[in-house]
């Protein structure tokens, strides 16, 4: 009870000095924007590098309509829409150098079982005409889509009309079942080909030999996926000097020396002196990560992602608080005036972030440092947020580092304790 009343006679004092409040929640979301690159991005769209593809829809139908949409979301091309003549006088300037057509009467062809194809003639037919001036390699690559495209639409005409031709047998055999008819066979189908769209049954990643999977991660890695976590552990680390302040300016005032004559033990006045740093820090993280998640997105740029389990990432943050208000009974220990206070406290924390993967992923600091980092909690901290948030982790993948960040603050306390000058 008596380190609930320190805790809360020291944060009714914190809460009202605006600049600390200022300095612990508005300067890290400032911090994000600016290593996440986001404020040259603020309010632009990012920019499609997709190979452009006039399209004319002269046909209308479903069939068509799903083709051309295909074609847009297979990848790497990007469809626009035009009439027929204005899409001809625009190839004809080289103003677009590629045009695809659909015909009228090609949605009809494909009910009638007509497979699609880019050449021969026919309502079956995709003419693709591109300028004489046209890149040919872009040309050659839009080809290949539409012929990908069209392949598939190809595979789910036999398909279909092999189901209908079974239904048409087992219609014809007395005594057919009609659990497996032509209808219910084709429908079952047709669930398939639109599950298969968003959940493929194989997917491919590309990695060069000899590249580690850390490396491969890294670099599908957005500059938010390492803002938004090593921030948070910057700056809930930056307040333990909040820890260190508080102390210093009870010995200055003397009401410090009040608090030893009372029946408390040193363990637990320390302990009371952690507790409101330890609350800031579940709140600065908390309004960080909610800046990463929503804030981003409001922006009109890429949020950050809470991982596949969001119990640990919590648990992770409430560790890093716990830590950090633990060291900072380390620097009161350490610290005898405001000058040395301010200035250890900020050398030693911004170099254990910088170590640590705070600002730098962790993935190159590890080719260039070793096992150095490690000496840090912020490597714990850092490693396991990016371990969940970005790896889709699970909460036991990261008992090792959520440990290591207890060991380092069960460390920090004791230290703390061992060395302060309770005098």
């Amino acid at each position: 009870m008596k380190a609930l009343s320190i805790a809360w006679k020291d944060l009714q004092i914190l809460v009202k000095d605006r600049g600390v409040i200022l300095q612990l929640f508005v300067l890290p979301l400032l911090f994000v924007l600016v290593l996440s690159g986001a404020l040259g991005q603020v309010g632009k769209a990012k920019p499609d590098t997709r190979i452009p593809l006039a399209v004319v829809d002269l046909d209308g139908g479903d069939s068509a309509l799903n083709l051309i949409d295909s074609v847009d979301k297979a990848g790497g091309v990007r469809v626009e829409r035009y009439e027929e003549a204005e899409a001809m006088g625009l190839l004809k300037e080289n103003d677009i150098p590629r045009v695809l057509i659909v015909p009228q009467g090609f949605s009809d062809a494909l009910a009638a079982g007509t497979e699609p194809s880019t050449f021969g003639v026919g309502a079956q037919t995709l003419r693709l005409i591109s300028h004489p001036e046209a890149d040919s390699r872009e040309t050659e690559a839009v080809r290949l889509v539409i012929d990908g495209v069209a392949a598939d639409a190809t595979l789910g005409i036999q398909m279909m009309a092999a189901l209908k031709q079974m239904g048409d047998m087992q219609a014809a055999s007395p005594g057919a079942s009609e659990a497996f008819s032509a209808a219910r066979m084709q429908a079952q189908a047709l669930g398939q080909f639109a599950q298969a769209e968003v959940q493929p049954l194989v997917s491919i990643s590309q990695r060069q030999p000899g590249q580690s999977t850390s490396s491969a991660v890294g670099e599908e890695m957005g500059l938010s996926d390492v803002a938004v976590p090593g921030i948070t552990v910057v700056f809930i680390f930056y307040t333990a000097g909040t820890v260190a302040r508080s102390i210093y300016e009870e010995k200055k005032i003397g009401s410090f020396r009040r608090l030893l004559a009372a029946p408390v033990s040193n363990a637990s006045l320390l302990l009371g002196k952690m507790i409101p740093n330890f609350l800031v820090g579940l709140v600065q993280g908390a309004v960080i990560f909610a800046f990463g998640l929503w804030g981003l997105r409001l922006l009109g740029l890429t949020p950050v992602s809470i991982g596949q389990a969001p119990l640990a990432v919590v648990l992770v943050l409430v560790l890093v608080a716990l830590c950090s208000s633990a060291f900072g009974l380390v620097i009161a220990a350490l610290a005898h005036t405001e000058g040395q206070i301010g200035g250890l406290s900020t050398l030693i924390l911004w170099i254990m972030a910088l170590i640590g993967g705070s600002l730098i992923p962790l993935f190159l600091l590890e080719k260039f440092l070793g096992p150095l980092p490690k000496i840090v909690p912020h490597y714990w901290a850092n490693s396991a947020l990016v371990d969940l948030m970005v790896r889709g982790a699970a909460f036991g993948d990261v008992m090792v580092e959520m440990l290591v960040l207890l060991a380092f603050t069960a460390l920090f306390f004791v230290i703390g304790l061992w060395r302060f000058d309770f005098d």
